[in-house]
């Protein structure tokens, strides 16, 4: 494999995993509406299914650390890429759509 090739798997599988836990947390967060709206529906006290319910929200907690963690991934992957001199990989304007990158350019710090 060539190093364009090497660099575009990791950043290939960075991004995959940064939006797995993304999916994650919206689907968790789905779950916690759907127990309520449930539990709703049914005339249920809400007293019933308190503990499921701040089961799913220690999860959703946990799948926050887990994102910042792999936002803190991306950055030290980042600052390795430019002490490499590799310059820029990819770019992204503000709405995180990739644009392309002309010139001499080198990883902004994030």
């Amino acid at each position: 494999m060539t190093k364009t090739e090497v660099i575009a798997s990791v950043a290939g599988d960075l991004n995959a995993t940064e939006q797995s836990v993304d999916a994650a947390i919206a689907n968790a967060t789905t779950l916690v509406q759907s127990l309520i709206g449930g539990r709703a529906a049914l005339g249920i006290s809400p007293v019933i299914g308190a503990e499921s319910q701040a089961k799913a929200l220690e999860a959703i907690a946990a799948l926050g650390a887990a994102r910042q963690a792999m936002v803190a991934c991306h950055e030290e992957l980042a600052k390795d890429h430019r002490r490499m001199g590799w310059g820029v990989f990819a770019h992204f304007d503000d709405k995180g759509q990739t644009v392309p990158t002309t010139g001499e350019h080198r990883l902004r710090a994030v």
